[in-house]
């Protein structure tokens, strides 16, 4: 399988790795099944996004997906991390295989489903912001 540089750059030196004790949003993702887990966590200030950190479990494109997920959304407004797609995460990194594309579908899901948690933790019913996201499946 060929990867292009900026995916094994982000798979080998991973930005963002690790958590945040005290998050304002924490998401996770994923399928025991296929394997790729990921879990996103989002400290917010105001309409900022001022740092994440991701913890994934899985292949490669999913490191390198969910590094790149958290480089475009820090120091991003809420509105703007919102607007991420898998299509941009895919762009940012030149390109995934098409087996691998599930990958950056999670990343999306993973930033997503931390605003979901974050507005939740404000009160806020976040599905006419967020929209609705998929629920982890459990094995």
């Amino acid at each position: 399988m060929n990867y292009s540089e900026k995916v094994m750059d982000h798979f080998i030196n991973p930005r963002n790795v690790g958590e945040i004790p005290d998050a304002d949003g924490v998401g996770e993702v994923g399928n025991a099944k296929c394997g790729d887990i990921m879990k996103m966590y989002l400290k917010i200030e105001g309409e900022n996004i001022t740092d994440c950190k991701f913890k994934t479990f899985g292949c490669g494109a999913a490191v390198a997906t969910s590094s790149m997920a958290t480089e475009m959304i820090k120091g991003k407004s809420i509105s703007d991390a919102l607007q991420l797609t898998n299509k941009a995460v895919m762009e940012a990194l030149d390109g995934l295989p098409p087996v691998k594309v599930h990958c950056s579908v999670l990343a999306e899901q993973a930033v997503k489903a931390a605003l979901t948690d974050y507005y939740q933790k404000q009160g806020v019913d976040p599905e006419p912001i967020v929209g609705k996201v998929p629920e982890m499946e459990e094995e």
